[in-house]
This record gives C-alpha cells, structure tokens and sequence, in this order.
C-alpha cells in the first residue's frame, strides 16, 4: 500500500487518536489503538500474525485498564464491593454533568462517603478514596505506555 492510501491514513488516524485517548477521559484508547492495528493489516496484511497478536495483547490491555482500574484500585484500597460500585455508578454520572472533573470528584468523594459511612474512620477513607484516584490516574500512564508502545511499532513496520 502506499503511504497516502487512505485506508492506511485512517489507521494510523486511529493509532494517534488511541494515544490522546488513553489520557482523554472517556475516549477508549486501547479500543482505537486496536481499530487501528486492524485497519492497518486489513489494508496491507502486515504486521505477521506473531507480531499482530503482540499488538492486539497490548491495546486489550490498555483497553482493560481504562474500563477496570478504578474498581481494581478501589478494591485495593480496602473499599467494599459495594463502596466500589456505587463510587462507579456516581463516577459516570458524575462525568456526564461535568466531564471529567466531575468523574473524579464523583468518584473519589463517594469512596470517602461510603467507607467513612461504613464506620472506617477518616484515614481509612481518606485513604481509600487516594488510593482509588491514584490507581485511576496510574490506568492512564499505562495505557498512554501502551498505546504509545503500539502506535510506536506499527510505524515502524510501516517504514520497513
């Protein structure tokens, strides 16, 4: 394929936009870096299939940490199953009232309400509401690792 096809074009337009999107809220990074990765082979049947599937590993990972990290961090923090539901379910609604500050506030501060409702104390859920925002904003770095990694390595099979 030559480099102004625009089929190759749009995948790597999907590979840049699964980078932004792995630190964009609500853009799923990993499920464009994957659409990309795809384009990209339908178009021109490369990279080989090892390779591929190294590539698609990488942007299901990233795609996992941006849909799992919060609840994962949550968890780990020592929040309830339930603390970590509804701090999701408040997350989202909170993102579509005020975008993605309003995710965080959402999101953190019912951690801190509910496990300081369950009788944890404030330095528990303090701590578990930190602990759930970190693992949140450590899910972005990842996934910016990620689809960088994929966005990185497609350019180079496309230039040799």
């Amino acid at each position: 394929m030559l480099p102004g096809d625009p089929v190759v074009l749009l995948a790597f337009a999907l590979l840049v936009g699964g980078v932004v999107g792995s630190v964009a809220p609500v853009v799923p990074g990993g499920l464009l870096s994957l659409a990309g990765v795809g384009t990209y082979w339908w178009a021109t049947g490369e990279p080989a299939p090892l390779l591929l599937s190294g590539l698609v590993l990488l942007a299901v990972l990233a795609l996992a940490a941006d849909w799992f990290a919060g609840a994962v961090a949550a968890k780990a923090s020592g929040a309830s199953t339930l603390t970590t539901v509804v701090a999701t379910a408040l997350g989202i609604a909170g993102l579509a009232v005020a975008g993605p500050v309003g995710f965080l506030l959402a999101t953190g501060g019912a951690v801190f309400a509910l496990e300081l409702g369950r009788g944890n104390g404030l330095a528990h859920s303090a701590r578990a509401a930190g602990v759930t925002l970190l693992g949140m904003f450590a899910s972005g770095a990842f996934q910016a690792l990620m689809t960088t990694g994929v966005l990185v390595v497609m350019v180079a099979v496309a230039l040799l």
